[in-house]
Order: C-alpha cells, then structure tokens, then sequence
C-alpha cells in the first residue's frame, strides 16, 4: 500500500518468489504485472523460480562457459516472440 502511495521509478526485488509456492508465486507475479502495468514503476526482479522467470517480458542472465571468463546474455521475449511470427 505504501508502495502504491509513494511508487519509485525503479524496484528491485530479490529473491523475493524462493520461499513461495507456485501458486503464491503466480499471485506475486500478478501482483507486479498489474503494478508495472498502472503506474511508471520498472521492477527488477532477481530470481531462479521457472514461473517467475517465464512470466517476466526480459531475462538477463550470466554464464561461465569457461573457467573465470563470465558471458552475459539477454532474452527479449517481446522481440523473441515477434521474429517467431515472422519467420
């Protein structure tokens, strides 16, 4: 509520679906949909949880293909989803 009240452009949350079950999770995820959707807050959401990454518009990830050297990587499902279509 307060949140709501008082909103920030920007909201990072972290971990905040790892205690949760997967209806609890879908509640959450529904929860920051509605409020990404009605107001300008831009939520940031670090997570490991399948249905919250599933249910996110962008993924933005870090893997170590090799020993020590770190790759990032970034899936815009938006765009993804659009090059399907087209193709």
């Amino acid at each position: 509520a307060a949140f709501r009240v008082n909103p920030s452009p920007i909201c990072v949350l972290d971990e905040v679906d790892a205690p949760l079950d997967d209806s609890n999770v879908d509640r959450v995820c529904t929860l920051l949909e509605q409020m990404a959707e009605s107001g300008r807050t831009r939520f940031l959401v670090v997570t490991h949880h399948r249905m919250t990454m599933a249910r996110m518009h962008r993924l933005y990830g870090v893997t170590m293909p090799d020993r020590g050297v770190p790759q990032l990587g970034s899936v815009d499902f938006e765009a993804a989803q659009a090059l399907r279509e087209a193709g």
